[in-house]
């Protein structure tokens, strides 16, 4: 992928191919087509807020269940 130019920076880093591996499930399950190259530029504004969207609800799920002792 491309060099990611963010300004935020993991907690743990060791997480980044469980989040990009999250990113292309949620993608395929909305139908958005992730660009190869990495670059974003050319995602409409309305996928890329809507990837984002459904990743923050996956994680937070995640976390919900972690915290009430359930599992995935």
């Amino acid at each position: 992928m491309a060099q990611n130019r963010n300004s935020n920076q993991l907690v743990v880093p060791q997480a980044t191919a469980a989040l990009d591996q999250m990113k292309f499930e949620v993608a395929q399950e909305l139908g958005i087509a992730i660009p190869q190259d990495g670059y974003y530029g050319n995602m409409a504004t309305r996928d890329a807020g809507s990837l984002g969207g459904f990743i923050t609800r996956r994680l937070v799920q995640i976390a919900e269940q972690s915290l009430a002792g359930g599992t995935q």
